[in-house]
């Protein structure tokens, strides 16, 4: 039984945990090694929800994503910023490496409204940036269903107060700044491992 049992494990697929190990997770470098070194597949997952909390605006929650929404831009994915909190700086953006004429703002008047939007866009092939800071689980798990679908992602923006609840989003990652302005990141989950706890500088 023992000799025959590495097999059936290989039947159910890498996604699986062994406990002792950290799962096979499909990932895109986030741009910073010191982050990469501690996640699963060594950065950002794809075909998943990403949450990304902070206490609040400027913190250096967007640049923590930049690099990867250069690299979306630049292979041709279609990114949307879904109800930001204010109208992003195309000058930064481009600065930063996208290609702006990939980049869609949609101004949603509600809650309800950024999720179906969103929704539908990782459903249409596109990656998305979320800000929707009271969101059911129910409603986490169809953008989880969207992003598979079409091998996107999603990076869902919201209050670090939401830092103790359990969701089923891949990484939740928390943003803030030390006292001399340093941005810094706290790994709170991440699929198919537990690292240890951490922070480290964002621009490590």
């Amino acid at each position: 039984m023992e000799s025959a049992l590495p097999a059936h494990l290989s039947l159910l697929g890498p996604q699986l945990w062994r406990g002792h190990q950290q799962a096979a997770i499909r990932a895109t470098p986030t741009g910073f090694a010191a982050l990469d070194r501690v996640l699963p597949g060594g950065g950002w997952p794809l075909g998943a929800v990403s949450e990304i909390l902070h206490a609040q605006p400027g913190v250096g929650e967007l640049s923590l994503a930049l690099p990867l929404l250069a690299g979306l831009t630049q292979a041709g994915r279609k990114l949307a910023f879904v109800a930001p909190p204010c109208l992003p700086y195309a000058p930064r953006l481009a600065a930063a490496g996208l290609s702006l004429e990939q980049v869609l703002v949609v101004d949603a008047d509600d809650t309800q409204n950024a999720l179906w939007s969103a929704e539908l866009l990782l459903r249409a092939g596109g990656c998305v940036l979320l800000w929707a800071d009271k969101v059911e689980t129910s409603a986490l798990r169809r953008l989880q269903l969207a992003a598979e679908s079409q091998d996107g992602c999603v990076l869902l923006y919201r209050s670090d107060r939401h830092a103790r609840e359990s969701t089923p989003s891949a990484l939740r990652l928390r943003v803030w700044r030390e006292a001399d302005g340093t941005p810094c990141v706290d790994v709170l989950k991440c699929r198919g491992y537990k690292p240890a706890p951490v922070w480290l500088s964002a621009a490590a």
